[in-house]
């Protein structure tokens, strides 16, 4: 008879045993890097090791963690802004086909222009800061948003619409308690490329519309640290904005695990 107290020890080996290899990589990644780098004697200004980099990030910590939470409040706000749009949008283009083949093409028009190209605009508009920043961020992340939203509404199963038709549903009703709830998997991949996109857009945003100073983000932080050769710091600030990309995602992830793991299949526990 197999041990019930055997169950827990199963599986932390299995979740070290998933952690194990990438930690291993890390780590003779991060050593072969600093022995090449000092064998070499690379200049810091050229490739900097990653002790340089964890001495630079150290020495400005102060300021790196201001532009951090720059960048966060401006990608956070984005974000929302593309889950509101984005899924308005989806269920207003899902509740008439007339609407959809009307108004979708100009969405897919929208996502195909560069952000770069019609960035000078949103700054002539809402002028250079904080708002330019979100509503480039919101818009990089607005159309997955869309896009996925409404495939998972357009994907209801036929079946269950005509029950819902049988016992006389209205449109609202369809919409609320079948149509949204089957999408809620197609949501959760929007969410999950949103979030990193909404990164990226308050980097890009920061570029261009971000306004210097001790309040400057990520992406004012890397344009002066590469101005001045600050390349371990650059690399310091580089390595923020991808562990800020991480953390959005796992957060969207453990939130996409918890509402769906009770009773969609992709997020559930397999038996035996």
């Amino acid at each position: 008879m197999r041990n019930v107290s055997e169950e827990p020890v199963k599986t932390a080996a299995q979740q070290l045993a998933a952690i194990l290899p990438p930690v291993i990589a890390f780590v003779i990644f991060i050593g072969g890097w600093e022995i090449v780098c000092r064998l070499m004697s690379v200049p810091p200004y050229l490739l900097p090791k990653p002790s340089d980099i964890v001495e630079a990030a150290s020495a400005n910590w102060n300021g790196l963690m201001v532009s951090v939470t720059t960048t966060i409040v401006e990608a956070v706000a984005g974000f929302l802004l593309s889950i509101v749009f984005g899924v308005s949008g989806a269920i207003l283009l899902a509740s008439s086909k007339l609407i959809e083949k009307s108004v979708y093409p100009y969405a897919i028009i929208l996502q195909t222009i560069p952000i770069v190209a019609i960035a000078p605009i949103i700054v002539i508009w809402f002028g250079a800061g904080l708002n330019a920043i979100v509503i480039i961020a919101f818009l990089i992340g607005f159309f997955p948003m869309l896009s996925n939203t409404l495939i998972g509404l357009n994907s209801t199963d036929h079946n269950m619409k005509n029950l819902f038709y049988l016992y006389n549903a209205t449109k609202l009703q369809t919409m609320i308690r079948l149509r949204i709830p089957a999408a809620l998997p197609y949501i959760v991949a929007g969410l999950k490329i949103s979030c990193t996109l909404a990164v990226i857009g308050a980097i890009v945003g920061e570029y261009i519309a971000g306004i210097g100073g001790g309040k400057g983000g990520l992406g004012y932080a890397i344009t002066v640290a590469a101005s001045r050769l600050q390349t371990p710091y650059l690399f310091a600030c580089g390595l923020s904005a991808s562990a800020l990309g991480i953390v959005f995602f796992l957060i969207v992830n453990g939130f996409s695990k918890w509402m769906l793991s009770s009773w969609h299949e992709s997020e559930m526990k397999s038996e035996g």
